[in-house]
């Protein structure tokens, strides 16, 4: 097999009895019946009727059929690793133990580790993902390897990527300086800790130099298609003010979005209290930071306020449902967000409920999430969610206009659907093809993923990696025994854990009205 990104895309016409290309203003599916896509070089050159594209086009191969369902790639917005925690030995734990627990995690080689979760990506119609990857020790120099072996991953299976490394300079065990922090631990504790934090410790001039220009030499200036550079300082608690202020210059001087963890527990928005007095949205927003290159992640812990200054600054969100739930962080006021004309874009983080990258089953849980009683209630509805999915999670990731709606000009990412299997034995005929979707779709019912103009994934198998091979190649890395150093970190996460999780006693849980009143006592 060869790389996907290497190969052309020969010319291709995309049938289906539905074509779903987009949401409009009014929150409505553009559609089209009995229709066909005219792909040619990557970009979609016609929709129409399929018996007049066929005529004009009688020797182009065809991909799918009169029972197909079409709709435009989905965005997995916020994703991080391949090998899930669980995979790697880390339960659901609250976030503020949980980072720390997994650094028990056998190492996994970043190109397969990669491949792992794009397997699963572009099975569930995934044609773009916004890659995050982990905080590493230093030096930066060796950072740049790293993310390009992430990088040739997405490329050989044929994934859009959004590739940001995240960095952190602060804070790097608890919601206080490390060294504060590392003073108040046993003796016994100390130097162990200090040795292990020792290596995290970087200048931000060495980002720029030694990871941001080398990486934008090799991948900048859109020279692939397939690939976006993007910034993230993980998040408010992690970043001090001058590595937020540094990143703004250099999504600036770079031409760069920026994606940053914002709010995503109770105890981080407790902390932007301590720490600022104020929200960390409304910190942001006074040092100059929000923009419309920006998406917030998680934005699980924001209030009114909070969502004013977002819609001004032109901020996308990206809700991560399915970790929300696993890590115990809350349940994002979404309905608020869309109500007030805030992109949400959707993301599927460390793993879905499944342990595994699904879009199809994230936009339902999505849809029946954010569902409180009454008869007055106000639900998001399939088109909203097939939105998020699509074209707001487009443009969260840095790929704006190219991708996102099925319209001439635009890349040609498609997902091909079975309908007959989708409404077996029977399903309402008046029913709309998007609710449809959203409330029946599988992972089994996807039939051909597109991503700029080629077939990546057809029948159940990726169409440019051995998934056979490559697994077992995973398998045989993850079978090594552990390094002793490795043994060491889990040895002391194990006697961390304790002191970490004391630090937050008395912390307050926030009070006041919930955005959702899901039940009572």
């Amino acid at each position: 097999m060869t790389g996907a990104a290497d190969s052309p895309a020969a010319p291709i016409i995309v049938r289906g009895r539905h074509l779903l290309l987009g949401v409009d203003a009014q929150d409505r599916v553009e559609a089209v019946r009995d229709g066909a896509i005219l792909c040619i070089d990557g970009k979609i050159a016609q929709i129409g009727p399929w018996e007049e594209i066929r005529a004009a086009n009688p020797d182009v191969t065809v991909l799918g059929d009169g029972d197909a369902l079409v709709i435009p790639g989905l965005v997995d917005a916020h994703h991080h690793i391949g090998m899930t925690p669980i995979q790697l030995g880390s339960p659901d734990l609250p976030l503020e133990l949980w980072l720390t627990h997994q650094w028990r995690a056998r190492a996994v080689p970043p190109y397969l580790d990669a491949l792992v979760s794009g397997f699963e990506h572009v099975a569930s119609g995934v044609t773009a993902v916004q890659h995050l990857g982990r905080m590493r020790p230093a030096p930066v120099s060796a950072w740049p390897d790293e993310a390009g072996e992430v990088i040739r991953a997405y490329r050989d299976l044929g994934l859009r990527v959004s590739y940001a490394f995240c960095n952190r300079d602060q804070n790097r065990l608890v919601y206080e300086d490390d060294e504060i922090f590392v003073d108040s631990l046993p003796e016994a504790l100390r130097d162990r800790t200090r040795a292990h934090l020792a290596p995290h410790h970087f200048r931000l001039e060495e980002f720029e130099s030694d990871y941001l220009k080398p990486m934008v030499d090799r991948f900048g200036a859109a020279r692939d298609p397939l690939v976006r550079l993007w910034l993230a300082p993980i998040n408010m608690e992690r970043a001090s003010d001058a590595l937020l202020r540094k990143t703004s210059q250099w999504a600036a001087t770079y031409g760069m979005g920026i994606h940053l963890h914002l709010s995503e527990t109770v105890y981080q928005k407790e902390y932007a209290t301590r720490r600022f007095g104020k929200s960390a949205v409304a910190h942001l927003a006074e040092i100059g930071f929000l923009g419309p290159h920006v998406t917030l992640g998680h934005g699980t812990w924001c209030d009114a306020h909070d969502m004013d200054l977002i819609h001004a600054s032109g901020c996308c969100i990206c809700h991560n449902a399915s970790s929300n739930l696993r890590l115990r962080s809350g349940i994002a006021p979404v309905t608020e967000y869309v109500a007030r004309g805030i992109p949400v874009a959707l993301g599927i983080d460390e793993a879905g409920l499944n342990d595994d990258r699904d879009m199809l089953q994230e936009m339902r849980l999505v849809k029946h999430l954010h569902c409180v009683p009454g008869l007055e209630a106000t639900a998001l509805t399939p088109a909203q969610i097939f939105r998020m999915a699509t074209e707001t999670g487009a443009r969260a990731i840095g790929f704006g206009d190219e991708i996102g709606r099925l319209a001439p000009g635009r890349r040609a990412d498609m997902v091909v659907l079975d309908w007959p299997a989708m409404t077996h034995p029977f399903t309402e005929p008046a029913m709309p093809p998007e609710a449809v979707l959203i409330h029946r779709a599988k992972t089994e019912h996807v039939r051909a993923t597109v991503i700029d103009g080629r077939i990546v994934y057809r029948d159940g198998s990726p169409c440019h990696v051995d998934r056979a091979a490559t697994l077992s190649a995973v398998a045989e890395a993850m079978a090594a025994p552990q390094p002793d150093s490795a043994i060491a970190r889990g040895d002391l996460s194990d006697a961390l854990l304790p002191y970490i999780r004391a630090f937050y006693d008395g912390w307050p849980l926030p009070e006041g009205p919930a955005w959702y009143v899901l039940n009572g006592r």
